[in-house]
């Protein structure tokens, strides 16, 4: 996808949900739903953990619209207004002052207080695997006065706002928090309660009449989680549902010509063909080079993958607005095996390497199929083996393998770069596969910390990338797109990034 037209779609995302959701907020009475006001939905991801902040089940209930931050995020990825309305960092730049919306009342009934917001991010902050957003940082929090917070950390950190976007810092009542797991039930703010919770197979939400914004859609929906994708789109072709995430690419036109509304959008992920530099053949430049001329990324996104990818041109995407520029160029099997032959491959001598990859992700045997066979081309053997991705990462952190397909998000647990751009391609990070190690590249992201212009530090991320792509730190193949599908409702916007309520701004519209 052109970046100018993912840029104008993730500029549009804020402003469309406040206006659809405020247009579809008309009618409705709680959880007295009228068959005009109902939503069936198949959502991809059921929760991990009860709907447990600690095991990123946040983000779940974020999407459904049950649970609200105290920032969310604008087009341009900045922290925007959520439960606090404001913030500043005061005289100690290890402290932000977060001042809380007036008004705002939890599912039971009870105010948001200062107190209430201590309490909720306490006990996250707290848990044995606090979320990625705060861990490490020295997070703290206090109340301060009637309406505000103070959140410390042990060091300066421009992006805490940033931070309190993820997901998993929702806030409950404090009812929720008894001892144990907090209750999520009829506990949040947002524009949903979720009233009924059927395990890991369903939900049912009923509209959040006093919420102290544009209204959701729908009176009532019912959430079902449905882990097989073509049963996603079967349910959505027959209208057992009218609302569908992730749906597979090899029945989109058939879900097309069925009559539903079909949206393939950006996605903050990066599959990679990581190369292991810390022993031959690819602590060799020349090596890593080859291949990357060798892979055809516009061949895989378009024909391997049947145009349900994006070919990659650095590590970000246009998920992003610091995401490459300009497609990467094709195949230049010539361009390879001259750089093989530098390097002291060839015919009297060819390259063998093993490529590892996981099935959890359907598209990556197939991509380690076709580069299996773009790499042969241009005369190097790879064996490919498709196995437990569990059973792969110690061998694969300890340097054990040659080259290994994987697919990450580059966004982590908050719609920040470093956290990736640190843990993953730094010398010392704690999930650098490649074990890629450059003082220069080191010292680019240290400069990440002490920059609080959002403009800057986005020029840094796509510099950054761009060193990656210059040192040839594996190949960034392709990014995935997310789909979604509706027939008999309206309203859906897409969210590239991930953090904004998927749900409240759909409506019915076949009744």
């Amino acid at each position: 996808m052109p970046r100018r037209r993912a840029a104008r779609l993730v500029a549009a995302v804020a402003g469309a949900i406040l206006l659809a959701a405020g247009c579809s907020g008309q009618g409705g009475g709680g959880g007295e739903a009228g068959a005009d006001g109902e939503l069936t939905v198949a959502l991809q991801f059921p929760p991990r953990a009860a709907y447990a902040f600690d095991a990123d089940d946040g983000a779940r209930l974020q999407s459904l619209g049950v649970a609200e931050t105290l920032t969310t995020v604008d087009d341009a990825v900045q922290p925007a207004p959520g439960l606090a309305t404001s913030w500043e960092q005061t005289a100690d730049p290890r402290t932000w002052r977060f001042v809380l919306r007036h008004g705002v009342t939890f599912h039971d009934g009870s105010p948001l207080t200062p107190d209430a917001v201590v309490t909720a991010l306490r006990y996250i902050a707290g848990v044995t695997a606090p979320p990625r957003s705060i861990r490490g940082i020295g997070f703290t929090i206090a109340a301060d006065g009637a309406d505000a917070v103070r959140i410390t950390t042990a060091a300066p950190d421009p992006v805490v706002p940033l931070r309190m976007s993820s997901g998993n810092l929702g806030i409950l009542a404090p009812a929720a928090y008894t001892g144990g797991q907090p209750d999520v039930v009829r506990t949040g703010t947002g524009p949903y309660v979720l009233n009924t919770v059927n395990g890991t197979d369903s939900a049912v939400l009923v509209r959040n009449d006093g919420y102290w914004g544009p209204k959701a859609g729908a009176a009532r929906v019912t959430v079902r989680y449905v882990t097989d994708p073509q049963s996603r789109a079967l349910a959505l072709q027959s209208g057992d549902v009218q609302f569908a995430e992730g749906l597979p690419n090899a029945s989109l036109d058939q879900l097309r010509s069925a009559g539903v509304d079909v949206a393939e959008y950006p996605a903050a992920r990066t599959i990679e063909l990581l190369l292991n530099q810390s022993a031959a053949p690819f602590s060799d430049l020349r090596v890593r080079q080859a291949v990357t001329k060798a892979i055809d990324r516009p061949v895989l996104a378009a024909q391997v993958l049947g145009g349900a990818a994006a070919p990659a041109a650095d590590l970000f995407g246009a998920a992003v607005p610091w995401g490459g520029t300009a497609p990467p160029p094709g195949a230049d099997v010539d361009g390879a095996k001259a750089l093989l032959a530098e390097a002291g491959y060839g015919p009297d001598r060819p390259l063998q390497v093993r490529l590892w990859t996981f099935p959890n992700r359907p598209e990556m045997p197939v991509l380690a199929g076709a580069i299996q066979s773009m790499l042969g081309r241009a005369g190097i053997g790879v064996e490919v083996t498709v196995g437990d991705y569990s059973a792969q990462e110690p061998d694969v952190l300890a340097g054990r393998f040659d080259m290994f397909l994987n697919s990450r998000s580059y966004l982590s647990d908050y719609p920040d770069a470093t956290s990736t751009l640190t843990s993953d391609y730094t010398c010392a990070g704690s999930y650098n596969i490649d074990h890629y190690c450059s003082a220069a590249y080191d010292a680019l992201t240290a400069r990440l910390p002490t920059v609080t212009d959002t403009a800057e530090r986005q020029r840094l991320f796509a510099e950054a990338a761009r060193v990656l792509t210059a040192d040839a730190v594996g190949v960034m193949v392709v990014h995935p797109l997310n789909t979604a599908g509706s027939r008999g409702a309206s309203g859906f916007v897409a969210d590239p990034l991930g953090v904004r309520p998927v749900l409240p701004p759909l409506s019915r519209t076949d009744t």
